[in-house]
């Protein structure tokens, strides 16, 4: 059974393992009575810990070693490369695809409830059968974002996106469909199966990457178990054995090439290690000899001969998960004394250090549903946190607090506590924070600040005080608000209208940028009590009511322009369609007015009913299969489809069609209201549809049959007769090519 997505296996180490049925022809999980377990790896999602079958590695060579005795394998296995099971393929190898069944797409969007995935990110009003919100897509003051549960879809009436909930969390969390599966099957407590049988193609280049960065983790917690230390510190340091378990915590020896040799045997195995960061190129002028490492380095001088040592050592190692729990960088703490106290893996093809924060994976693991997250600024308080209980802290990884950071926050959670140092620094890092966060206050966000007393951090503090203490501090956190007044204030002598009016100077471009205009005006009527003047002259002189924003994506959105009669427009300069009493969902036109061609009318009550296909035979699709019509293909198609394996609702049927051509049309259609009133309704309908289709389609087959016949050769006087029939027969309208399906 394959490993579940961001689990732990245990797996063997050939250097200590001796066995032999454990590494036949396909290593596995060793179970044999000589197994010595190293430890245990996290599995990245979509990367094996072992190799396709028949490929040759370290494993296999152990095996075929088996036979000697001790003594000669002991020796035998020095000559092999001791990282288990996988060998890095080389740039040019290739590997198999594996595929998510169709099937699971299906499950997977039936069991998952879009209401409780969008909730999740953004704040949802019902509004009868429907929820409405406005759209986390443009930034917008009257809600135009609809989601049905019915439909198990989403749409906005005023920049158009629409979806299923993959499309929505590949959207919001600006995830590939694979790494989309993953989190909702994860959230649903599913194990994504894989099938073979497609075509070959290049591995990920970033597979290697995973795995290098996961054989490093298990690298540095070896080395945290094999020395005192080290261990020491860690335990002065106040950390139970189950929190440095759950943080993946470890060490790295006191060496320029522990890494490198355990790993870095060969040139390509040298590269994944240059491109994951965990190693540095060596200049030829540098020397980086030190005495506390001489002996260390005098003793391995053909590794430094090679040009390459480690970038850790002599450090308390944190790896770095991302939101899938792979290990994507480490933040490294000196044990003693030296510079720097912290050192983070540089920028990768993994690790962004502006985009991530530490312990936001075991903070979503360790509650189902995050109300609240709390930012530090170091490792060490994030883990003494979460060891004492409170599970949704978070720290920057040694760099102040980005608009990529709250965003990604604010993704996930309504509600954001800075908790910083009392000390100068600690106060310029919540400055630079509040800086960035005021572009991103908007309708149901929370931004609050913590400061702690002087000489403690969180990480004391929480351990002299307790979690119940902490949390009360917490409690009384400041607003947004009333820090920026706050501070703000301290700067200038509010006693004297000078001060007063720098006042109003130094607040100006921080008002300005605030979307909200409920969170901006009360945010005014606070600083015209400040500096004594009215609210509606202090929002005049502050650039009245047009804030300096842009939306998440960075610009907006261009807006659809939906057909149909509209008689209003939102606040965000979008027009609602009529009628819609706070826009019912399904109301969007997406062609003019009326029902469109029988294709069309078929192919959305098979989109809005998918079980009315199990109403049509077999007879009937072969018979619409051969009309000559535009759609009829997908028509067709459809029908065939969903009458072998009708799914459950909308959603399914657009992720089976994601990828394809028809997708678009197919989405719009979804968005388009249907007359059918239940799905027995809607069968009768498509049956309906379907017949008319074929009645109409024989004459016009048979008028074909007869202007070819008489094209190659002479009509009988029936025939000319049965001719002249059809021909009279014909209607304009018949005559017009048949519209395509939208």
């Amino acid at each position: 059974m394959p490993a579940a997505v961001g689990s732990y296996r245990s797996v063997c180490d050939p250097k200590r393992c001796l066995h032999r049925a454990s590494f036949r022809a396909r290593p596995k999980t060793c179970s044999g009575a000589s197994h010595q377990a190293v430890d245990s790896v996290l599995i990245p999602a979509g990367v094996s810990a072992f190799p396709p079958a028949g490929v040759r590695t370290e494993s296999t060579a152990h095996s075929d070693l088996l036979t000697a005795g001790q003594a000669t394998r002991k020796a035998a296995l020095a000559s092999v490369h001791p990282h288990p099971h996988y060998r890095y393929p080389t740039r040019r190898r290739t590997r198999t695809v594996a595929r998510i069944p169709q099937h699971f797409i299906d499950e997977l969007v039936a069991r998952t409830d879009i209401i409780e995935v969008i909730g999740s990110r953004v704040q949802l009003k019902k509004a009868g059968r429907e929820y409405k919100a406005c759209c986390p897509f443009h930034d917008e003051k009257t809600p135009s974002f609809w989601v049905s549960v019915d439909k198990q879809f989403y749409h906005c009436f005023g920049c158009g996106a629409h979806g299923t909930v993959l499309g929505f969390v590949m959207e919001y969390d600006h995830l590939g469909f694979i790494e989309a599966v993953e989190d909702l099957a994860a959230r649903a407590g599913l194990e994504v199966p894989r099938e073979g049988g497609a075509a070959a193609g290049p591995a990920n280049p970033h597979d290697e990457l995973y795995v290098a960065m996961e054989r490093a983790a298990l690298y540095f917690r070896q080395c945290l178990s094999s020395d005192a230390r080290a261990r020491d510190y860690v335990k002065r340091r106040g950390l139970d054995a189950d929190a440095a378990q759950k943080f993946g915590i470890g060490y790295a020896a006191a060496r320029w090439d522990g890494l490198l040799e355990r790993y870095g045997g060969t040139d390509d195995e040298r590269h994944v290690l240059l491109r994951a960061g965990l190693i540095i190129e060596r200049q030829p002028q540098q020397d980086t000899t030190t005495d506390t490492v001489a002996a260390a380095a005098a003793s391995n001088s053909h590794t430094r001969e090679r040009g390459f040592y480690d970038r850790f050592r002599d450090r308390v190692m944190f790896p770095i998960r991302d939101t899938r729990g792979r290990t994507i960088g480490f933040g490294g703490r000196v044990l003693d004394q030296g510079e720097p106290k912290y050192l983070n893996s540089p920028e990768t093809e993994l690790f962004h250090k502006g985009r991530e924060l530490y312990g936001l994976y075991e903070a979503r693991q360790a509650t189902r549903s995050l109300q609240r997250l709390l930012v530090v600024e170091g490792y060490m308080d994030v883990v003494s946190l979460h060891q004492a209980g409170i599970t949704y802290a978070v720290a920057t990884l040694g760099t102040s607090t980005t608009p990529e950071h709250l965003q990604r926050i604010f993704r996930l959670v309504g509600e954001v506590v800075f908790c910083f140092d009392g000390d100068r620094a600690g106060r310029a890092a919540a400055w630079r924070a509040l800086e960035n966060a005021v572009a991103e206050v908007k309708q149901g966000r929370q931004v609050r600040f913590l400061f702690l007393p002087d000489g403690h951090d969180p990480d004391t503090l929480v351990r002299e005080e307790g979690k119940d203490a902490f949390e009360t501090r917490l409690a009384d956190a400041l607003p947004l608000s009333q820090y920026l007044i706050r501070e703000l204030s301290s700067r200038v002598e509010t006693g004297s209208v000078d001060g007063r009016a720098r006042l109003v100077e130094l607040a100006r471009p921080l008002v300005r940028r605030i979307p909200s205009d409920v969170y901006r005006e009360l945010l005014i009527n606070q600083l015209a009590d400040v500096v004594g003047m009215s609210a509606a002259r202090l929002n005049e002189m502050l650039g009245g009511d047009a804030p300096q924003t842009q939306t998440a994506a960075g610009q907006a959105r261009t807006p659809a322009s939906p057909s149909g009669s509209y008689s209003e427009r939102n606040s965000s300069g979008y027009e609602r369609p009529s009628g819609l009493g706070g826009a019912r969902f399904g109301a969007l036109q997406t062609s003019a007015p009326g029902r469109g061609t029988l294709v069309r009318q078929a192919i959305m009550l098979l989109v809005h009913y998918p079980t009315a296909a199990t109403a049509i035979s077999g007879q009937q699709i072969d018979a619409v299969a051969a009309i000559d019509r535009p759609g009829i293909l997908l028509l067709a198609e459809m029908l065939t489809r969903l009458r072998e394996d009708p799914p459950a609702n909308t959603a399914a049927i657009l992720e089976r069609w994601r990828g394809r051509p028809e997708q678009g049309s197919l989405a719009k259609l979804a968005a388009a209201t249907c007359l059918a009133p239940d799905a027995a309704g809607a069968a009768a309908e498509l049956k309906s549809a379907l017949n008319r289709l074929i009645i109409e389609e024989s004459p016009v087959r048979r008028l074909d049959e007869l202007m070819a016949k008489a094209r190659d050769s002479a009509l009988d006087d029936a025939e000319k007769q049965e001719l002249q029939g059809l021909l009279r027969s014909r209607s304009p309208a018949a005559r017009k090519p048949p519209e395509a399906p939208r």
